[in-house]
C-alpha cells in the first residue's frame, strides 16, 4: 500500500476544518423528509398495486419495483445508523428499527454493529467483517486456508459472484434471525418482534393474494433482485482496493482513502447508490448528509493531491470489473 509521511492526526484535522468551513456537516432535515416521503409513498403504492393485480403474473413487475425500494429503504437505514438524519441516538434508533426490521426484515442492531466495525478498519482482513472469509475469499491467504464450500466456490468465485448475490437478501434475513435468537443484541426482543412481524405480513400478503407457485416465483424474483441490487451498490466501494493485515494500520485519513473507491456516473448513480458512490468522502465523514457528499468530493480530492495520497475513482462498470478481477486473483491458489 502506498504511504506518505504525516504528522499524527494533522492531515485529517486540516481536511476536517475545510469541510466544516464549507458547511458540509450541517444537517439536511428537509432533504431526508422528502426522500423518506417519496420512498414510503412508492412502497405503499407498490403493495396497493400488488393487491389490485391479484393472482396474476403481472405482479412480477411489482417484485422488481419492491426490490429497488427495499434497497432504497436499506440505504435510508444506513444513513440513520450514521446519524446523518438525526443528531441524537434515540430518534435514529427508532426510525432505523422501523425501516430496517419492520420495513425490509433486516436486523438494524446487528447490521449497525457489523457496519461500525467495517468503518473502523475497512479492508482489514482480521478486523473488517466485510472481508472475513465466508462463502467467498477476499485474499490468496484466505484462499489457501479455506475448507469445504468456500474452497470449492473460491476457484470460480468471480464468475459466481453476481449469481450468488441473488441469495444476499435471504442471507440478510437469516443473519437477522440468528442475531435475535441469541443474547447480546441490544433491544433484542423489540427487534425480534418487529422482524417476525415483517415476515408474517410479507409472507401472509404474498400467499394470500397469489397461488403457491406464483407466490414462490414472486419471492424469488423480489429477494433475488434485491440481493443483486445491494451487492451492486456495496461491492464497488472496497473490493479490489488494498487490504490490511496484522498491525498494518495507517493513520485515519489514509486508512479510509486508500481502501475506498469512488464511482462516477452523475445524478442517476447518486440516487441508485444512495450517495455511497462517494465512498471516500463517506468514510472520512460518516455523519455527512448524503446530498453534501458530492460537494465534499472536490475538496477531498484536491486535498489528497496536496498531501500525495492516491485518490481512486472509476465508472460503475469499471468498479464492478475491478471487484471481479480481484475475486479472480484471490481465488488463484485454488485453481492450481
Amino acid at each position: 500500500m502506498p504511504t506518505t509521511q504525516a504528522d499524527t492526526g494533522s492531515d485529517f484535522a486540516l481536511l476536517s476544518q475545510r469541510i466544516k468551513q464549507a458547511g458540509l456537516l450541517n444537517r439536511r432535515p428537509g432533504y431526508y423528509a422528502l426522500r423518506a416521503a417519496v420512498v414510503i409513498a412508492l412502497f405503499g403504492y407498490s403493495w396497493t398495486l400488488f393487491a389490485w393485480l391479484g393472482d396474476s403474473w403481472a405482479t412480477l413487475v411489482v417484485a422488481v419495483l419492491l426490490a429497488v425500494l427495499f434497497g432504497q429503504i436499506a440505504l435510508l437505514s444506513h444513513d440513520l445508523a450514521h446519524r446523518q438524519v438525526f443528531r441524537t441516538r434515540r430518534p435514529s434508533e427508532i426510525a432505523g428499527l422501523l425501516a430496517g426490521n419492520l420495513g425490509i426484515g433486516l436486523s438494524y442492531g446487528w447490521w449497525m454493529d457489523k457496519h461500525t466495525r467495517h468503518h473502523a478498519n475497512p479492508n482489514h482482513e482480521e478486523l473488517d467483517p466485510d472481508v472475513a472469509p465466508d462463502i467467498l475469499v477476499w485474499s490468496q491467504g484466505q484462499a489457501r486456508a479455506s475448507r469445504g464450500l468456500p474452497r470449492f466456490i473460491g476457484r470460480h468465485q468471480a464468475v459466481l459472484f453476481f449469481p450468488l448475490l441473488t441469495l444476499e437478501g435471504l442471507n440478510l434475513h437469516w443473519s437477522g434471525i440468528r442475531a435475535v435468537l441469541k443474547p447480546g443484541l441490544k433491544h433484542r426482543w423489540l427487534e425480534a418482534g418487529l422482524l417476525f412481524t415483517h415476515f408474517a405480513v410479507y409472507l401472509g400478503a404474498v400467499f394470500l393474494v397469489l397461488s403457491p407457485v406464483k407466490a414462490l416465483v414472486f419471492i424469488a424474483v423480489h429477494q433475488g433482485l434485491w440481493g443483486v441490487y445491494l451487492g451492486s451498490i456495496f461491492a464497488p466501494n472496497h473490493k479490489g482496493m488494498p487490504t490490511l493485515t496484522g498491525d498494518d494500520r495507517p493513520d485515519f485519513l489514509r486508512r479510509q482513502v486508500l481502501t475506498s473507491r469512488n464511482v462516477r456516473g452523475g445524478r442517476f448513480v447518486d440516487i441508485a447508490m444512495g450517495g455511497l458512490n462517494y465512498q471516500i468522502e463517506h468514510h472520512l465523514f460518516p455523519s455527512m448528509p448524503t446530498p453534501h457528499l458530492r460537494h465534499a468530493q472536490p475538496i477531498v480530492r484536491q486535498y489528497c493531491a496536496e498531501i500525495g495520497v492516491p485518490y481512486s475513482e472509476t465508472g460503475l462498470v469499471g468498479s464492478w470489473a475491478q471487484a471481479l478481477r480481484h475475486l479472480h486473483e484471490a481465488g488463484a491458489p485454488l485453481r492450481r
